[in-house]
């Protein structure tokens, strides 16, 4: 029997509005099960839609430019499919299906496979009731850090507020010298560099875009400390190349990364506050009983941090084969929205590359980052002689209002304490 199968954009997460970068198919097209038929672009990632069916392009219903959100439509396609077939594979995505039959003489007769979209939950919070604004409207003041709420009335029908009213808005107050932290900023004067020689102009991606704001609105907003420190992981790494020797070739390999881990969330768990989160008026913490960490990777359109959920519960094989999947998924650009959201603390390893000590920045509304470069050998006194030590160095920046310069210190000297002894981890 003959489908007509919808491609509906899938559960990304309480995204409101998603960018359409590129639409690769055409009515027409013979596309494959799994083949990417779109880019899509939010402000944390870059991801490739998936065609759900094998089949003949008949309609698309998306173009450069266009904005969707979960359940948008974005094509069909036309797929020959036993009723039994259609039904699986509706079934294969844990959505609920409608098949219907499309009454087309003289054609086989058709069923169209939808997958109704879950409904979007937007939230607001007490100060912003009086504003009337779109959820695609508060997304977007939210990525340029205006509370809403200052915005007493629009200029849509019935004083809804509008995109154009929350440029205004900022530009009043940059024109005022006036920023959240209550301190004008001069801004850096437009330099014509052409004038010194040939230039080529190339535009940032939409990640690295919205990751300089954000980060540039955690260092205004922010009392940030970075405490760096050594570990010894002589013993660790002796232990992660035995266990990678007793692997059979092909079996994924253990890094320290994965150790470094379980010794991070170990320490969150005797440090509650460095698992917390500040709330937006500044006087209450947020204590989190979960222990998600985020990890960040680089790619070629910018630095993600996929989130791995319940570290705690999980071995280092199972978190070293959690790792390998998500990086995998974010250098191809597949990760959605709800895998980088719900992280409780980042830890950013340039290990790979080198260096011996970095400042990371703080990745808010998380209260601290773990920064990690790579390890060397040192000589190391032990009240009698020097050892040969392998020293991993540590980078802990934290947000001085919730955590302060005695308990960071323990912090870190919990973790170097784990680090040097990863048994102890099970204690």
């Amino acid at each position: 029997m003959t489908v007509l199968i919808e491609i509906r954009v899938p559960d990304v997460g309480n995204v409101a509005e998603i960018d359409v970068v590129e639409v690769l198919i055409q009515p027409g097209d013979v596309v494959a099960l799994e083949q990417t038929v779109a880019t899509l672009e939010t402000d944390k990632a870059s991801m490739d839609l998936p065609s759900s069916a094998a089949g003949t392009v008949q309609q698309v219903y998306i173009k450069h430019g266009d904005k969707v959100s979960e359940g948008s439509l974005i094509a069909t396609v036309l797929a020959n499919a036993e009723p039994a077939d259609a039904a699986s594979f509706v079934e294969r995505r844990a959505e609920p299906a409608i098949v219907a039959p499309v009454e087309q003489a003289p054609l086989p007769p058709v069923a169209v496979v939808t997958a109704p979209a879950t409904a979007v939950v937007t939230t607001q919070s007490d100060t912003s009731k009086s504003a009337h604004a779109s959820p695609s409207v508060r997304l977007f003041a939210r990525e340029l850090g205006v509370d809403i709420s200052k915005i007493k009335t629009g200029s849509g029908r019935k004083g809804r507020i509008l995109k154009d009213d929350v440029k205004k808005f900022v530009k009043k107050v940059m024109e005022e010298g006036i920023v959240a932290t209550g301190a004008g900023i001069p801004s850096i004067p437009a330099v014509d560099f052409s004038v010194f020689g040939d230039i080529e102009t190339q535009k940032l991606s939409k990640i690295k875009r919205l990751t300089g704001q954000n980060l540039s609105r955690v260092w205004l907003n922010l009392p940030m400390v970075t405490y760096h420190e050594e570990a010894d992981v002589t013993e660790m790494e002796a232990f992660r190349n035995a266990l990678n020797a007793d692997k059979a070739k092909g079996e994924l390999k253990i890094t320290g990364l994965m150790f470094i881990i379980k010794a991070l969330v170990a320490a969150m768990q005797q440090f509650p506050s460095f698992n917390a989160s500040l709330s937006a008026d500044g006087e209450q913490l947020i204590l989190k009983k979960y222990f998600n960490i985020g990890v960040a990777v680089d790619t070629p359109k910018g630095l993600v941090v996929p989130v791995l959920r319940d570290v705690n519960k999980k071995t280092v094989n199972e978190l070293a084969a959690e790792i390998a999947e998500k990086s995998e998924k974010a250098r191809q650009g597949k990760l959605l929205p709800a895998d980088m959201q719900g992280g409780c603390m980042t830890i950013s390893s340039l290990g790979g590359i080198g260096g011996t000590a970095f400042t990371p920045i703080v990745n808010a509304p998380e209260v601290a980052i773990l920064g990690v470069t790579r390890a060397k050998m040192q000589p190391v006194w032990n009240g009698k002689e020097f050892e040969p030590k392998l020293m991993l160095p540590l980078d802990l920046t934290y947000d001085h209002r919730v955590i302060d310069g005695a308990e960071g210190a323990r912090f870190m000297a919990t973790i170097k304490y784990y680090l040097g002894d990863i048994r102890r981890l099970l204690l």
